[in-house]
């Protein structure tokens, strides 16, 4: 199977698959490196480490492209692409879905809230019409010339109509041709419980969000739910600046550094997650 089409069983098994965020083509490789069976390109994780900005819509369809089309050089799992609002109306999305399929995207995800868009878990986010979303979703499916290129639909209106209202949202979306539906920042754990069986008839994501508004479940038990993917859209990112943080502050305080894994990654660790071996035995070859 291509890397499309492993991404689609993965997520019609229904078995909770953690999906960790990526924000450069390194965090990237630490994800495949470890394991993992897919993984998300954030637009947070993007506007945050790229521009030092807060999730705002900062963020243009040519910065996600770009570090899409690195992370696929550098990984060969199936990569979810965060296309916010499809920068635009219905057109915009369209082009912003082909251009990302074609810098390596293998599942667009496309949200619901009115521009400039916000973090799904900031206050202040409100959403388009129904009707209007709908157009955008059309537009995406229209868009793709891969059949197995997969949409991925949020919708946030939880947050400003209410969870009946956004879970009428998701089963319109599935009808408009959404392959996977996403119900973003739910607050109660009865709503986590209730939507795999409110909108059953598509794989649902989940976002855990360290510190954000949704409870937060286990992998496993999100996957006795019958939730596909279990997005950790940004932990690796937190995690990077308090490896940052820490670092540093001993520098700061001690005025050197030692090679403590327990602190920093061995040199020879970082060579190998950037593949010098493999760049070496290149350079021999055409010697």
């Amino acid at each position: 199977m291509n890397t499309k089409q492993q991404l689609k069983a993965l997520a019609e098994a229904r078995r909770g698959v953690i999906v960790p965020g990526a924000f450069n083509a390194l965090s990237a490789r630490v994800v495949a490196d470890l394991g993992f069976e897919a993984l998300y390109v954030t637009g947070a994780g993007v506007t945050n480490m790229w521009f030092g900005l807060p999730d705002q819509a900062f963020m243009g369809l040519t910065d996600i492209a770009d570090h899409t089309a690195r992370i696929r050089d550098a990984v060969e799992l199936p990569l979810i692409v965060d296309a916010d609002t499809g920068f635009g109306n219905a057109l915009n999305t369209y082009h912003a879905v082909r251009t990302l399929e074609r810098a390596g995207a293998d599942c667009i995800q496309l949200e619901d809230q009115v521009s400039p868009k916000r973090c799904g878990h900031f206050h202040g986010k409100d959403v388009i019409p129904t009707a209007e979303m709908l157009g955008k979703i059309k537009a995406a499916v229209d868009a793709r010339r891969d059949a197995d290129t997969l949409i991925l639909a949020r919708t946030d209106a939880c947050a400003t109509q209410g969870f009946e209202v956004a879970v009428e949202r998701a089963q319109r979306f599935q009808e408009a041709g959404a392959d996977i539906l996403f119900v973003e920042a739910v607050t109660t754990a009865e709503e986590i419980r209730t939507l795999p069986r409110r909108l059953a008839a598509r794989p649902q994501l989940m976002n855990m969000v360290i510190g954000g508004k949704t409870p937060i479940f286990s992998a496993d038990e999100l996957a006795t739910l019958g939730y596909g993917l279990v997005l950790y859209a940004n932990a690796a990112l937190q995690g990077a600046v308090a490896g940052m943080q820490k670092v540093l502050t001993v520098l700061r305080d001690e005025r050197r550094v030692l090679e403590d894994p327990a602190l920093v990654a061995p040199f020879a660790e970082r060579q190998r997650l950037v593949c010098k071996p493999q760049w070496d035995a290149l350079e021999r070859k055409y010697e």
